[in-house]
């Protein structure tokens, strides 16, 4: 039998042992305590510290055709596939919302974006904050605290309106079952019709920019309208103006825009004759840091919500000056070549336009398809592998194929364009060229004939029903691949040149779907790829 003295020997054994095993477990919390410290938002991200960003997936089934640089990293079909594509697009939109940390509660349909348009939500927000702050008793992380819920709550916001994108997505009907007055997007021009409508309805009602104010004209806030760079002066004009999307207020918006104009930094900094372009750069890097050391964006996601915009070539060698830049904002470019680090994940193809006179007068439209007598037409100038090869195959050797690197004193150019079927499209120097839109505004098949060119608005158009792709190995063929599509599928892609056509137009005044509309979608698609963290 146990005594009094053993049992009282026992209890004392184990109380030493229950000390020698919380004690030291106690001893570690204290010093992971110390040396870590509590979790704070008041502490931004340096600039060049770690992510604070990551993707929820919404481009994951991307692919492209014909790049093989791009194929080496990602698996590639035979055809350009977009996150709009009815089959895939809801499966890898987003992640689950409620995955989302620290989400707002869900309310009404209708009421969330009420509150958003309202003060009511921020008012609710900041006084459950000002009353933690003031039991902490510090008002300095109260401010910080404020500025965290309210990028919670534009994230709550994005993650709402994917979930409507994706519901949308399941409908597999070419025709959008949403009602618009202006325009019900419909055909087998769009991966899915009703996708790109409802999400275009959703950018409409939620997405704010800001604009930098830093920088001073010419060289930031301001661009070319009148050249083969006005997509780039028109966008940055439009975005001065700020009758659309924009938001004074850095707090609501949900992506930021860095204004300056690469073409304009050429004409004033690029000195002629020089090997490099550092001047350029150097300006870009410093404007960067600039914006990085007066405002708080661009370090909590190192530039992955920011934008830049530029149609000239040199656009995106420039951005390599900045390597989150290059690597992590959105870049919209005309260069969008794969092979030189244009990522459709990421960043946005543009389209070039040259606009000679401002306007479209006289540019849009077209005899019909029975009174158009050429097979195919090419005029333009010796640049670049692509055009050597094409005219070498195609100058002056075949009546119905029509290539001119020089058109004669008695032919018009745009009547020329009216006048063909197809109207062929290589690329130059560079692999954008203004003789794609040309040829949708003459109601022209456009005939993509480049390496390595991502298409503009691939992620909602569905280029190969409107427009033919030949590989550069296949230009000696060009007149049998043409030959080969029949008159009924001619006339489909006739018909369905016209309805993309509004996708292209510039507008003084931009108008809904136009180009303008169409390229800010592209940048609120990525947007909607990303989620922010503090």
């Amino acid at each position: 039998m146990w005594s009094f003295k053993k049992l009282q020997s026992l209890s004392f054994l184990s109380s030493n042992l229950a000390l020698l095993v919380f004690i030291p477990l106690i001893l570690l919390s204290i010093i992971a305590c110390t040396l870590i410290g509590p979790q704070s938002s008041s502490s931004f991200v340096s600039f060049s510290s770690s992510w604070k960003w990551k993707s929820v997936g919404i481009f994951n089934s991307y692919s492209l055709r014909s790049l093989s640089s791009y194929e080496e990293q990602h698996e590639a079909s035979s055809s350009f596939t977009s996150p709009f594509n009815n089959n895939s697009f809801h499966e890898n939109l987003v992640v689950q919302e409620e995955s989302i940390p620290h989400q707002p509660p869900q309310k009404e349909e209708g009421e969330e974006i009420e509150r958003d348009e309202s003060n009511e939500g921020e008012e609710e927000i900041d006084k459950d904050i000002s009353n933690e702050g003031e039991e902490d008793g510090n008002n300095a992380t109260k401010g910080v605290l404020k500025m965290y819920s309210k990028l919670e709550r534009l994230e709550a916001i994005l993650a709402k309106s994917r979930s409507s994108i994706r519901e949308a997505a399941r409908n597999g009907s070419m025709r959008s079952n949403h009602h618009d007055p202006d325009y019900v997007p419909q055909g087998p021009m769009y991966h899915n019709a009703n996708a790109f409508h409802r999400s275009y309805l959703e950018m409409e009602k939620n997405f704010k920019v800001y604009v930098y104010e830093e920088g001073e004209p010419p060289i930031f806030h301001n661009g070319p309208c009148r050249s083969i760079y006005s997509t780039e002066g028109r966008f940055i004009h439009e975005m001065e103006r700020g009758s659309l999307y924009r938001t004074k207020n850095p707090d609501e918006a949900l992506v930021y825009f860095l204004p300056f104009s690469v073409v304009v930094m050429v004409q004033y900094l690029f000195v002629p004759g020089a090997h490099d372009m550092h001047a350029i750069g150097r300006t870009v890097a410093d404007y960067v840091k600039v914006i990085s050391e007066r405002h708080s964006f661009w370090n909590r996601s190192h530039g992955a919500d920011h934008f830049m915009l530029s149609c000239h070539d040199w656009g995106p060698h420039l951005t390599s000056y900045v390597p989150h830049l290059f690597n992590t904002s959105i870049r919209v470019l005309c260069n969008a070549n794969i092979s030189e680090g244009f990522n459709p994940l990421k960043d946005v193809s543009l389209p070039e336009i040259n606009l000679k006179t401002g306007d479209i007068k006289g540019l849009i439209g077209g005899p019909s398809p029975s009174r158009r007598s050429i097979l195919a037409f090419f005029a333009g100038g010796l640049h670049g592998n692509i055009r050597h090869h094409l005219l070498e195959q195609w100058k002056g050797k075949d009546e119905d194929v029509l290539v001119y690197d020089k058109l004669p004193n008695d032919k018009s150019y745009e009547t020329m364009l009216k006048d063909s079927r197809f109207c062929l499209c290589p690329s130059g120097y560079e692999v954008a060229s203004p003789r794609i839109v040309e040829a949708i505004y003459a109601e022209c098949i456009p005939v993509l004939i480049s390496d390595s060119y991502v298409p503009p608005f691939s992620d909602v158009l569905n280029w190969n029903a409107f427009s033919v792709t030949i590989g550069v190995k296949d230009i000696p063929n060009i007149k049998k691949i043409l030959m080969s599509i029949s008159h009924s599928q001619y006339l489909r892609m006739h018909r369905r040149v016209k309805q993309v056509q509004r996708h292209f137009v510039i507008n003084g005044s931009p108008k809904r779907f136009d180009l303008f509309h169409m390229i800010v979608h592209s940048i609120w698609l990525r947007r909607l790829n990303i989620r922010v963290q503090e």
